[in-house]
């Protein structure tokens, strides 16, 4: 497994939570939980884009 895509993950999820917190205290939360619905969505395309390399290896392999 690709240990960038992993680190992407982690700096991504740090930059959210920072970014969460300073707008929490701001006093600015629906901006703040929209920041973090993004990053969780950003996560979650660059893990389907995942599922479907494996997909494709596991078709290749089997001949399917």
């Amino acid at each position: 497994m690709d240990t960038d895509l992993i680190f992407k993950i982690a700096i991504l999820g740090i930059v959210v939570s920072v970014l969460h917190t300073v707008l929490k205290q701001a006093g600015k939360e629906e901006v703040a939980n929209m920041v973090t619905l993004a990053g969780v969505v950003v996560v979650l395309f660059m893990v389907v884009q995942l599922i479907n390399d494996l997909f494709s290896i596991v078709k290749t392999i089997f001949q399917l």
